[in-house]
């Protein structure tokens, strides 16, 4: 029986935020309370409530950009993208607001293959933005994640980290392209109007 069992009766829930837990023990949970994300940080679990409708709804509509440009443009290398995806890290295990694969030219598996680029839109609490723009950098750069992009509503703003020494910032006008996506636009500001029409 292992000390998640012992200390949080399944399924694991709000109430174990804060428990000690193994990267084994967190991976062999089957039952998860729905309604909640989940992470392990340094031994530590860490559960969160839902992402609001201000980081949902743009979210959801990115996700849709980038299946559409899948599907119609020709120069086209993405192989998938996800939302909500756990991660593993040297630390633990990071729950990502979405991620990409590209470059693959198959279908991801999901559980092995890292994502080329996994993005975060940021929550305006200060321990949220530290875990976004500092701690979960370095763990993603670590695990060969090649772009992090760090989608800020409230500074009106991405941040594109590549590794741990090189970072780019996108201006709300502005329209990034990167090339692990050839003929990808991502229109900053339509993506931030999403946001603030959902009035959170």
């Amino acid at each position: 029986m292992s000390i998640a069992e012992i200390e949080c009766p399944s399924p694991i829930g709000p109430r174990c935020n804060g428990m000690l837990m193994t990267t084994d023990e967190f991976d062999a949970v089957r039952e998860w309370e729905e309604g909640y994300r989940y992470e392990l940080v340094h031994g530590v679990l860490i559960v969160s409530p839902p992402a609001d409708i201000g980081e949902r709804k743009p979210n959801d509509e990115f996700g849709h950009w980038l299946l559409t440009y899948r599907d119609t443009h020709s120069e086209s290398t993405l192989d998938d993208t996800a939302p909500e995806q756990t991660l593993q890290t040297s630390t633990g295990r990071r729950r990502a607001d979405r991620v990409i694969w590209t470059g693959l030219g198959r279908t991801p598996d999901y559980d092995a293959d890292v994502p080329t680029i996994v993005i975060e839109f940021v929550s305006n609490s200060s321990r949220d933005r530290k875990r976004d723009y500092l701690e979960k950098r370095a763990e993603y750069a670590e695990i060969g994640v090649r772009e992090y992009w760090v989608i800020d509503r409230f500074q009106r703003s991405m941040t594109v980290f590549r590794g741990a020494d090189s970072e780019q910032v996108v201006h709300e006008p502005q329209t990034y392209t990167t090339n692990l996506l050839p003929g990808f636009e991502l229109p900053l500001q339509k993506l931030l109007h999403i946001a603030d029409r959902c009035g959170s």
